[in-house]
């Protein structure tokens, strides 16, 4: 019996980077000689083990043969017969298929080290195209690897766009999507992401919203600047707000903030909330059951994104029942995040960072006007029920007017 280090863990020590997780796959052993080594499986259809101290997982080496459809539709084999390199052959990319023996010895039968010193993420063999999930893990990878100068290879991105002509994409789950995904956005480039699916002809299949801010000829044409953007403004925003904040729900709420376009839907100036936009964005993460943290700044930035970029002008009214709407009392840390994301707004793509950094600054200093409102002083006064949050109201507006009027 004979164990490998594999996947991820020899690439990344080849790229010199962090290490996080290492996987181990096992030649010429068996489900019961791990077991009495004291392996726990977790594991069935094909075995993996976890290692009695490290808890590192243990693979027996396996091959795989198409037998239905989608990236489960797989039948196993993994007896103690199989090779290092049969194991190596049913993985996706090449600089993911290098083992190294518990001597150091580097064993790489297709080229991955040469891929690697090429900077190219390129499939194994055709068998790539029998799962439809390594698009979304190949559009990963080359966002968590083009600060490194990596880029997909042709042939690979040609192999891409064939497997999305085959449809077997509807056999992803929206679990599996979002998983690739968020990690996707965790990444330092999460717009490399969207735009190898754009490229391969993927993005319309799983993120049909997303997919039409790349039309230009539908988007923004009559926008309050009368000027077209193209997904490279969109992209290049991503980007930029990714280099300041890692967080996912930052990061997504960017994105979804380009959906917020109804503007004909805004029949008043004041208008808090648009609603049509906020849903688009209420039935994305639905969809893909993105989770509540990230769903509500998301819907939330999108749904005020109109009224945050024109805050200065807002009545003090409306400011003070916007942070009612949002909840900011119970979740200060809401304003805040609208606020950073204001500053990365669509409509300040055309302004000086004076001019949209005031908008964010405002927000932040409205609230902690507001928020020094004492409700205690309001209870002590004999206000009961109802009639508490009437007069708090009441109070947050005249101190905010009080303040904006000084102010100025």
């Amino acid at each position: 019996m004979k164990i490998y280090l594999v996947g991820g863990a020899v690439r990344d020590s080849l790229l010199n980077l962090p290490v996080k997780d290492r996987d181990w796959v096992v030649v010429g052993g068996s489900k019961n000689i791990l077991l009495e080594k004291n392996f726990q499986q977790v594991g069935k259809e094909f075995p993996v083990f976890l290692h009695p101290k490290t808890h590192e997982e243990y693979a027996l080496a396996r091959k795989e043969r198409k037998s239905g459809t989608g990236y489960t539709g797989f039948s196993t084999d993994c007896n103690s017969n199989v090779t290092l390199e049969e194991d190596l052959i049913r993985r996706d990319l090449t600089i993911n298929a290098i083992a190294q023996d518990q001597n150091g010895n580097y064993i790489d039968p297709f080229g991955g080290q040469e891929d690697i010193k090429n900077r190219l993420l390129r499939h194994i063999s055709e068998s790539f195209s029998e799962d439809p999930l390594r698009i979304l893990r190949t559009a990963r990878l080359a966002a968590n690897l083009i600060h490194l100068g990596f880029q997909i290879a042709k042939e690979t991105m040609l192999l891409m766009s064939i497997m999305v002509k085959k449809r077997e994409l509807s056999y992803l789950t929206s679990n599996r999507i979002w998983n690739e995904t968020e990690k996707a956005l965790k990444t330092s480039n999460p717009h490399v992401y969207f735009q190898v699916l754009y490229k391969c002809k993927a993005l319309h299949f799983f993120f049909p919203e997303i997919y039409f801010l790349y039309e230009k000829k539908n988007f923004f044409d009559y926008y309050i600047f009368n000027r077209l953007y193209d997904e490279k403004i969109i992209l290049k925003g991503l980007s930029k707000i990714s280099f300041f904040c890692k967080d996912v729900d930052i990061r997504f709420s960017y994105l979804c903030h380009f959906l917020s376009i109804n503007f004909a839907s805004i029949t008043s100036f004041q208008q808090l909330y648009d609603k049509k936009s906020a849903n688009v964005v209420t039935n994305l993460c639905k969809r893909f059951q993105i989770p509540s943290y990230i769903r509500d700044i998301a819907v939330l930035n999108t749904g005020f994104c109109f009224f945050l970029d024109t805050i200065n002008n807002q009545s003090s009214k409306n400011i003070v029942m916007l942070f009612y709407k949002i909840d900011a009392w119970r979740k200060p840390e809401r304003v805040q995040k609208l606020a950073f994301l204001n500053k990365f707004n669509s409509l300040n793509l055309f302004r000086s960072n004076s001019t949209y950094t005031d908008s964010s600054i405002f927000l932040k200093d409205c609230f902690s006007v507001v928020n020094n409102v004492s409700i205690r002083s309001v209870v002590n006064r004999g206000f009961k029920g109802d009639k508490i949050k009437k007069e708090l109201i009441r109070l947050r507006i005249k101190k905010l007017e009080l303040w904006r009027f000084k102010k100025d």
